[in-house]
């Protein structure tokens, strides 16, 4: 699989996994990330950042990463080969695939999301019609509303003993990104074990220019677990992108932030190798 970057636009040349990379006899375990990369330019250039830093790491830590845009892969026979599911940018709409991820959780798989792959607002194009996934598994329910513009955050560690969080420090600063409040109160779900929020140094957060869309106090959680999954969400992945220039150039990256890798790190290295 090869993804190329032509004049600052994506083009992505992928993806029939009768051709993905196998895993290697010393590979310790199997990554599998589902995108859609089609849905606002942000988003498409996270998904285009995401897969060479993915590559990179599983080089790097002896994992094997494969990747597909074929959300009809998302069935019982495929998901038995791999050890760790990824939503990079957005979530299943057909019954059969979504029973499917249920069915592979029950059933001790591992899962990783990040920012819009939790996203549902009824009604939308991503009406929440999917109870198990936002009520139960990321227990957020629906999209409430986020700041603008992309920026970035002071994260405080919830849980500094969690392995995700290893060498990381109390708090650390993200790198841009737009970030969601969302329709539950995650603190008051006892399955959920929030790893990290906001900080308060960070408010004001967001530039507006909408007053709405300026954070300046309150409790987000941009982080957490479900403790009856082997699962963790990151509120991050949507980059910086020049829509007003009319350009669509990608102002800010995801990865390549040393503390924020260390923290993906840690939870691919946590999900991959639970057993």
């Amino acid at each position: 699989m090869k993804h190329l970057y032509l004049a600052g636009k994506l083009v992505l040349t992928i993806l029939s996994l009768s051709s993905a990379t196998g895993c290697a006899q010393n590979d310790s375990f199997k990554v599998i990330s589902f995108f859609t990369a089609k849905n606002d330019q942000a988003h498409i250039s996270f998904v285009g950042e995401a897969h060479p830093w993915f590559k990179e790491q599983a080089a790097k830590h002896r994992f094997s990463y494969d990747s597909t845009s074929n959300w009809s892969n998302l069935n019982n026979d495929f998901l038995a080969n791999y050890d760790l599911v990824i939503f990079l940018d957005t979530r299943p709409e057909a019954p059969e695939q979504r029973a499917a991820l249920e069915k592979y959780m029950k059933n001790g798989g591992a899962w990783m999301g990040f920012h819009f792959a939790g996203f549902a607002l009824t009604p939308s194009d991503f009406n929440q019609d999917w109870d198990w996934y936002h009520e139960e598994f990321l227990g957020a329910g629906q999209y409430r509303s986020n700041t603008w513009r992309p920026t970035s955050a002071v994260l405080r560690s919830e849980a500094p003993d969690h392995p995700a969080l290893k060498n990381l420090p109390d708090t650390f600063k993200t790198s841009p990104s737009e970030w969601y409040r969302w329709e539950n109160d995650l603190t008051k779900n006892p399955d959920i074990d929030i790893l990290l929020s906001v900080d308060s140094s960070s408010f004001p957060l967001g530039t507006g220019p909408k007053q709405h869309e300026i954070w300046h106090s309150g409790y987000y959680p941009i982080v957490w677990t479900n403790t009856r999954y082997r699962m963790i969400y990151f509120n991050f992945g949507h980059n910086d992108i020049d829509y007003e220039g009319g350009t669509n150039k990608t102002l800010s990256a995801t990865f390549h932030n040393p503390l924020q890798d260390q923290l993906v790190i840690n939870a691919l290295l946590w999900l991959g190798n639970r057993k």
